[in-house]
């Protein structure tokens, strides 16, 4: 298969500038000179991103009705992001909360996850990924979601253990 990554997502919103807020105040992206060209869009950047942008968000108005996706229609679930430490992700996880958005937390057994909503209620997951060479057996035959119990995993790994290495990216 020739494709080796997701470069960008769109999302359609109701308040391009809520979301503009959000997705910077709370996660840290920043807002890109190309969502001046278009009225009601913005294009924003992944913090560390080397792409033109990551996310765009387009306004629909306030008369949207919310996303029936997995309850009455067929739709997108929830976009993923990798976060770089599982520092990074224990400061998400207090952003998320000081902002009402923080819906889950999930242990995976390789991955480590939060879930979050925006302003839409639309949903995304924020995820931590065990390194290669820090995997053990146990890791990868655990079975079923669990609560993720993240002072737990800072302990075992260390809050600058960095996400994937080996796996999502070169070591």
């Amino acid at each position: 298969m020739a494709i080796f990554r997701l470069n960008h997502a769109v999302l359609y919103v109701r308040d391009v500038a809520a979301s503009v807020a959000f997705y910077r105040d709370v996660l840290g992206f920043g807002y890109t000179e190309t969502g001046d060209a278009i009225p009601g869009a913005a294009f924003l950047r992944a913090p560390g991103s080397s792409n033109d942008h990551d996310l765009g968000l387009f306004q629909i108005g306030s008369q949207a009705g919310p996303s029936g996706a997995g309850r009455t229609t067929v739709g997108l679930y929830h976009l993923a992001w990798e976060v770089d430490t599982l520092g990074d992700l224990e400061d998400l996880a207090g952003k998320l909360s000081e902002h009402d958005a923080l819906v889950g937390a999930s242990d995976h057994g390789t991955t480590k996850s939060l879930y979050g909503k925006d302003p839409d209620g639309l949903e995304f997951e924020i995820v931590w990924i065990i390194p290669a060479d820090l995997l053990t057996d146990e890791d990868r035959n655990k079975t079923g979601i669990s609560r993720l119990n993240l002072p737990a995993e800072i302990t075992k790994y260390g809050r600058e253990a960095r996400s994937g290495v080996g796996i999502s990216r070169v070591g």
